[in-house]
């Protein structure tokens, strides 16, 4: 492989783990929120 695809792959697989972080986040705080939610209730 030449030099661009490498650098190609490099960022497409950063950017994807970097997407699957944010969605871990994302779930966490929707998690935190909903709990927030329930104790407000009680």
């Amino acid at each position: 492989m030449n030099r661009l695809t490498m650098i190609f792959v490099v960022l497409v697989v950063s950017t994807s783990l970097a997407a699957c972080n944010t969605m871990q986040g994302v779930g966490k705080d929707v998690a935190k929120g909903g709990q927030a939610i329930e104790k407000a209730a009680r």
